[in-house]
């Protein structure tokens, strides 16, 4: 499906089968020398099937075509390795073109993940099951970098780059402050939430999304196109409703733990989650991976906050509340 969004500039919505995302938002720019596209979706025969019929319904020509990739995950970035030409560019920040080019540490990830209490029999499974694995680039890439305020130009549009880490280490958006568009990848999404998880103990990701919602409500901003969904206008009031689920978040975690002390996915199980199961053992394999990556965020964010505190029981971090600090 091809939608015109202003001039030169369109969306064509890329299929995620079996995914509850459903979809993903690829923006197309058009120029006469160069056009340019944002995101790509999965390296899946379906998604390039859907690309190349809206290029054609455009009229885009791929030997013209660069790319700019919002963030690293496998739906946006995916199909990117199926698409260039010898002479496209592919624009990308830093810290994600380092993770893509150190290559996925299996074994840290299953290292950290039974460290936070993920059962060994499902640890397979979830990963078996996760796209961002089954459905990455096929090949090595070189990537055009890009930093914080740097400038893309395509036609009469002039795009901001700015650094919005929390979703991904170094998510990007782009803004187009004469026109007033944001392009905000998984940084703000309309009517779900973006999944802010952490699968290792570097770095605090729910601190670094919270920080760039702040970044963003600076901007003069009158239209969001996001990565999947609906594009919307009210940004300012979603980057509020955004703020609030989190702290939801955080409240409902300190409370579970006001119950004992808890491993991450025993956390996790017992939060609510928007997806219809009849109960945390059924829930779907991948599903269940996002929502322990997300309650582990959540739970390291309280723990520099020093509302939490941690320690190793039988091989396993468990949490529970820091009784010396007043919540």
């Amino acid at each position: 499906m091809v939608e015109k969004i202003s001039a030169n500039l369109y969306r064509i919505e890329i299929p995620l089968p079996n995914n509850p995302l459903k979809a993903i938002n690829s923006y197309v720019i058009k120029n006469t020398e160069r056009n340019l596209i944002i995101d790509t979706g999965w390296n899946q025969e379906v998604c390039m099937e859907v690309m190349q019929a809206g290029l054609r319904e455009l009229g885009v020509d791929i030997r013209k075509t660069d790319f700019f990739i919002t963030h690293l995950h496998a739906d946006h970035f995916g199909l990117v390795s199926n698409l260039i030409t010898d002479n496209s560019k592919i624009y990308f920040n830093q810290p994600d073109a380092d993770r893509f080019k150190s290559g996925f540490r299996l074994e840290d990830f299953l290292s950290f993940a039974r460290l936070n209490g993920y059962p060994e029999n499902e640890l397979q499974k979830a990963l078996q099951s996760h796209p961002g694995l089954k459905f990455r680039p096929s090949a090595d890439l070189t990537f055009h970098i890009l930093k914080e305020g740097d400038i893309v130009t395509i036609g009469d549009y002039a795009f901001k780059c700015i650094e919005t880490p929390g979703h991904t280490w170094g998510h990007m958006c782009l803004y187009e402050p004469g026109k007033k568009i944001f392009v905000s990848g998984d940084h703000i999404l309309n009517d779900i939430t973006p999944n802010i998880q952490l699968w290792s103990d570097e770095w605090n990701p729910l601190k670094e999304y919270l920080a760039s919602l702040d970044k963003i409500d600076e901007l003069d901003i009158e239209l969001v196109l996001p990565g999947h969904r609906g594009i919307f206008k009210d940004c300012k009031k979603r980057i509020q409703e955004l703020k609030h689920h989190h702290q939801d978040r955080l409240d409902e975690i300190v409370a579970i733990l006001e119950k004992g002390k808890m491993s991450a996915f025993q956390v996790a199980s017992k939060m609510t989650w928007d997806i219809v199961s009849d109960s945390w053992d059924v829930f779907p394999v991948s599903q269940k991976w996002f929502a322990t990556g997300e309650a582990i965020a959540h739970l390291k964010y309280l723990k520099e906050k020093g509302i939490l505190r941690s320690e190793i029981r039988k091989q396993k971090i468990v949490f529970s509340i820091n009784t010396d600090h007043a919540i």
